[in-house]
Formats: C-alpha cells, structure tokens, sequence
C-alpha cells in the first residue's frame, strides 16, 4: 500500500492525459492504428498552448499506445500521434472558448458527485475500482487523504471539471437534435427495398480507342471546362534518394545463431507457452492444430519433412522472420489436403468455337506431357493463368472448397504424379497434376524472431544518407552526389499541408522542411517507418491552376471517354426510338441482362461495376416502367423495372432501433460540424516548426 500511494500522483497524472487524450481522438480511430518547455507551440485566437502541455499529452499518448500493443511506435505512427494531439489540443481550446461564451459552468458540488457519486466518472472506477469493478472507497480516500499527492489531486479535479464541462456543452448542442417518424420511415424503406430489373447496356470501353480521334482543340475545351479541377494549393517539385532499413546478411545469420542456440533449450522445454514469452516471439503460444495448407510454405515444408512429435525443426526463414518450431503433437486430418499445378487454357463460357479451340490445344499438350515433356516449362509458355504460370503451374496446397467443383473432384480424385484432363470449367480447360497430398495436421510452438537491422547497420545506412545530405549541400548537384553514392533518384510533388504523401505515408518533419526551405535546399535526413530519405526542393509552384501542358496527357484518357459516352449514348438511343425496349438487345447485336433483388446500398454491379445512377434510376420507375437513356460511369444503359417488393411492415423494435442509429448519426453530424465551424472562424496559429516536429 506504501508503494502505491508513493507512485500514485505519477501514474494517475499519466492516467488522466491518456483518457483525456483518448476520448477525444476516439472518433478519429487514432488507435485502429520531449524536452522544452514554456514555449508556445500554437496560438487559438491569441489564447497560447504551451510546448510542455502538447508534450506531456503526446508522451501520455506514446505511453498508451505502448501498453496497449507491447510495441514502441514507428516514427511515421508516431508523427501521426503527434498530429493526432495536436489536432486535440487545439479542438479542446476552442470548445473552452465557446464555453465561456455560452456561460457554462461547473460546480464544486458537481465535481465532487464525479468523483464520489453513486455513478463515478470512469477513470475513478479505472484507477480506485476493485476486482468487482466497484471503486475501492478505502482507496480512494487514502489518496484524497494523501498530502504528498494535493498537487495530483489538484490535477484531476481540473480535469474532471473540464470534462464536465464539455459534457455539459455537448448537452446544450444536442438537445434540438431530433428524428421524425417520417425519417425513420423513409430510413426504413431505403434499407429494406428490392426490386428486379431487365436492362441493356453499352460498355464505354466497347469502343476502340483507335475509332476516336482526340484533338488539341478537344483538349482545350476539356480543359476549360473543367478547370477548377485542376486547381492547386502551393505545391514542391522534389527529387529524393532513399535507403531501405533492410537487414544485412549478418544481421540475419546473428538471429539464426540466436534461434539455433536456443534448440536443445527448446526442445527440453516442459512449457513452450512461458518458453516463446520468455524470449519474445512474433508469434503467440497456440495449441490449434493446423493443417498442410494452413501454414506457410517454408515452414510447411519444414515441418511436414520431419513430423515427429517432439522434434524441433529450423530455423526456417519466412517472410520477415526466422523460425524455430517445436512439432508439439501429430495427428489425423478429418480433411485431405493436396499440392497441385496446373496448365489452363483460357476460353469464355459461350462461344463454342473458343471452347473446342481450347480442348484440343490441351489435348496436344497432355500428349507432349505424356510423351516426356516437362510440366512446368509448358506451363510457363502455355497456361493463361498468370498467377501461377511463372511458377509452373503450381497453385500450392488447398483443401476443399478452395477451388471450383470440376476443377476440384478431379485434383483430389487424380492419382499422384499422374496429369489429368482436360478437365472443363468456367475459365476453360485445366491439365491438373497432383505432386502432393496430405491427411495430417500438426500442433506447433513457434518461436518466430524478426529480421530486422541491428543497431550498426541503421547507423551505417544513416550515415550514408548524411553524407548525401552534406555533400549534396556543398556542391549543389543533387543528382550528381545521388549517383556517386550509388542511390537512385525518384521525383514527386507535394501539395503545402498534404497529409499523405504517395509511396511515403505522413511525415511532419517532410512538410517541416518543405515549409521553410527554398528552391535548391537539401533537407537533413528524415526517418521513416522503413527508410531514410533525404529531400532536394527542386522547385515551388504557387497556389493556383495547373497550366494545359502540366495535365496535357491526363486529359486525354478523360477526353476519350467522354466521346465514347457519346458515341455510346447516342448508339443507344437511336435504337431505343426505332425499336422500342422489346427490340433494343436485338438492334444492338447484345442481350437483356437482368438483375434481382437489387437494393438502394448496392452500387457495384456484376458487369458494370460502380454505378450509382443505375441504382437511382431503378428506384425512380413504377412497375412495367422503362427508363430514358442514362449515362453512367461505365456504361450507357436503359432500364425496365420489372417487380418492386415493398418492405413488410415496420415493428416497433426495428422503429426504435432505427431512430437511435439516425439520432447518433445526427449528433455526431451536429458535434462534427460545430467544431470544423469554430475552427474555420478561428484564428490559429502554427508555431510547431519551431520544435521540428
């Protein structure tokens, strides 16, 4: 109890900037993923927020994060923190503000029922709460009583005066959000009706690229047309070099020493749960058993190369780890599991020549296979399945259910070794060889380490990328140091206050240097998650559009679709006014496709992808009903609505249940939009370059 009281204050301090923190980032799914003080690192409408309040939040944070997952963060998680707290602290100003305005208040008395109410705030019950999760009041008042933990206690109150106070401030938001009957209704309906429909449709990408011409003078117009589209903020033209965190080979044979040291231990082992935490591995104790095709191929063919109980096999490497694994039992699979490759010749269902052309080409190839030939060299010049061409045809292991019925009853009914088919499907036709089949699973103890850099080499990495950075300073060539250095250069541009940077992910210390640096500049080197960089600001482009010749070649593809719209739309429309619906598929050499139980949240189609407007449109007919022509996204289409079923009646359950997902929607809507106006009138200073965050 000593010992407690003496760390109480600490960690309950911690405590409150890790719910305060928390709570208001929990909307933002920041966890689906420090040294100066007394400066001010940002300024709401004059009213400062000091580095040391920012810096205790953020330490509260990466704390938190720590304790959640047992992992440090990455420093690209970490700038995300960061921003995250910082996001935070400026929201929590400009509610405080708001406040005062509004005249709420806290009461003393108010503060007190949080603390020793009947119904405590949570992190009363989270810090003082017992096994039962009732607060412990022995507890709670030994550290109220506590003279060494007043300044802590202070702490608290003002935070739970606070938070008290938002509560009451989001109360007074919320208090006129209200749902009608007639909105659940309509709520309802959208979510529960279904109709059929018969359409005919005409693809834009049905038209050859090569029957449209594209001029200048179309790409001119595009352009003007369309010019707020290519609006810009002010954006950096950078060239950067980069080196990849990537372990060297003596990085990986210090693990796999490691690993192989640790044999005789493990395999003396009497508890391999309390073995695998004791020396930290990426992968957790498990007593599943797993079969042939449940683990990966490396340490498959490890382990199911030595299945005797008791054995320790490896270290085997897979991916970004090396493993040592226990064979913990052995026994009999309810499932037989098989190895097979395959040559598939490729024909669409319904053209029967196609499909004849198909049997006989693999009817020649089964004779060569026959005749000696080898299978996988045919399968790299023969099988139109590219994902497993290029490894022969193989498709590695897979029970049943994986693949489909033809294809799957001849694998597992063929004999090993032997090649069968032609075997039909949908795709085509397959030559199918078994190489493996297995009807045994396994329990394991994985001891799986990362292969990682050490320490000496992020150094030496770092190191080199310094050398660029100085080197690249003094002479001014950029390029020229890259290339001496043996380092590629790629180029990008950045938009001022981008977020996310493609092939990068979020860095504040790129936009740091991008906000200061001028044309020419070299930025030190940056850390990120799986690389060093180091940035040259080759030049600035100032808010405003990006000229005609900078989007030249993206305008052409959306230019070419556009006259394919057109040529298609009209195509359709045409026909639509000499032959009516009935003959529409017969004018237009196509077919009338039908779709049933479509509904409102369904806008990927089979065939016609993401389409929106066909949704719309179904909606919008009344039975026997036929649509205009609509162009879509990807296509041109006409639509008959053929049966609309309306929803059965609306239960009292589903009305109530269905209000509060809309009320919950609408507050968040309401807290949401209240806090981006209050941020959009404000006026909030920046000063975080300052600290190079």
């Amino acid at each position: 109890m000593n010992k407690l009281r003496e760390q109480t204050g600490v960690i309950l301090w911690i405590l409150v900037i890790s719910f305060g923190i928390i709570w208001v980032l929990q909307d933002t799914g920041a966890f689906d993923v420090i040294g100066r003080t007394g400066d001010t690192i940002a300024e709401v409408n004059g009213e400062p927020i000091s580095y040391q309040e920012y810096a205790r939040a953020v330490e509260a944070q990466l704390q938190a994060f720590q304790q959640q997952t047992g992992e440090s963060p990455t420093p690209q998680l970490t700038d995300l923190i960061r921003e995250q707290v910082f996001n935070a602290l400026i929201e929590e100003r400009l509610r405080e503000q708001a406040m005062k305005k509004l005249g709420i208040r806290v009461t003393d008395d108010e503060v007190v029922q949080m603390v020793l109410g009947e119904n405590p705030h949570p992190i009363i019950k989270a810090y003082f709460g017992d096994e039962n999760g009732n607060v412990n009041r022995a507890l709670l008042q030994n550290f109220i009583d506590n003279p060494a933990a007043r300044e802590d206690w202070i702490r608290l109150e003002e935070y739970l005066r606070a938070e008290r106070g938002r509560q009451k401030l989001e109360q007074l938001l919320l208090a006129t959000v209200r749902v009608s009957d007639q909105e659940v209704e309509e709520e309802y309906r959208r979510r529960t009706l279904r109709a059929d429909a018969h359409y005919i449709a005409l693809r834009y990408a049905e038209v050859p690229d090569d029957s449209v011409s594209v001029s200048d003078s179309d790409l001119r117009r595009y352009y003007n047309a369309h010019r707020e589209d290519f609006k810009r903020k002010r954006t950096y033209l950078v060239s950067y070099a980069s080196l990849p965190k990537t372990p060297t080979a003596e990085d990986t044979a210090q693990v796999l020493n490691e690993l192989n040291q640790l044999k005789t231990r493990f395999a003396e082992a009497e508890n391999d749960s309390l073995f695998l935490v004791r020396y930290a591995s990426e992968r957790p104790y498990t007593d599943a058993f797993f079969r042939r095709d449940e683990l990966d191929e490396a340490i498959g063919e490890a382990v199911f190369g030595h299945l005797e109980p008791g054995a320790v096999v490896g270290p085997v490497i897979s991916g970004n780890q090396a493993h040592l694994i226990k064979i913990r039992a052995v026994r009999p699979s309810n499932e037989v599991v098989v190895r097979a490759r395959h040559i598939l010749l490729q024909a669409p269902e319904g053209d029967a020549a196609a499909r004849e052309r198909a049997r006989q080409e693999a009817l020649a190839l089964k004779r060569q296979l026959e005749q000696g030939a080898d299978f996988a060299t045919l399968a790299r010049e023969h099988s139109d399945d590219p994902g497993s061409a290029n490894r022969g045809g193989d498709l590695g292991w897979f029970g049943r259910g994986r693949m489909v019925e033809p294809f799957e009853k001849a694998a597992f009914e063929a004999p090993l070794g032997r090649v069968v088919g032609p075997v039909e499907t949908r795709f085509g036709y397959h030559l199918i060889q078994v190489t493996g089949r297995a009807q045994q699973e396994v329990q394991l103890a994985d001891l799986a380490l990362p292969l990682t850099p050490s320490l000496a080499t992020l150094n030496r990495i770092q190191e080199r990328m310094e050398d660029l950075a100085y080197y690249a300073s003094e002479s001014g060539d950029f390029r020229a140091e890259a290339q001496r250095l043996g380092l590629q250069v790629q180029d990008m541009r950045i938009e001022e206050g981008q977020q996310i940077i493609p092939g990068i992910g979020q860095s504040r210390a790129i936009q740091n240097f991008l906000a200061d640096a001028r044309k020419g500049a070299v930025s030190p080197v940056i850390e990120l998650d799986d690389r060093f960089i180091v940035l040259h600001l080759v030049r600035i482009e100032p808010e405003g559009y990006r000229s005609f010749e900078e989007v030249r070649e993206e305008l052409r593809p959306r230019v070419l679709l556009e006259k394919k719209k057109e040529i298609q739309v009209a195509r359709l429309r045409r026909a639509l006014a000499q032959h009516g619906f009935d003959g529409l598929a017969s004018a237009l050499g196509t077919s009338v496709q039908t779709i049933t139980q479509l509904s409102y949240t369904q806008t990927i189609l089979p065939g016609l992808g993401r389409e929106p407007r066909f949704v719309g449109t179904v909606f919008g007919l009344q039975e026997g009903q036929t649509s205009d022509v609509v162009a879509g996204e990807n296509a041109a289409f006409v639509v008959q609505l053929t049966q609309l079923y309306e929803p059965p009646p609306l239960t009292e359950a589903m009305r109530n249940q269905i209000r509060q997902q809309l009320l919950n929607q609408r507050r968040q809507q309401v807290l949401s939009q209240w806090t981006a106006a209050l941020r959009e009138q404000a006026e909030i200073k920046d000063h975080r370059r300052r600290f190079e965050l």
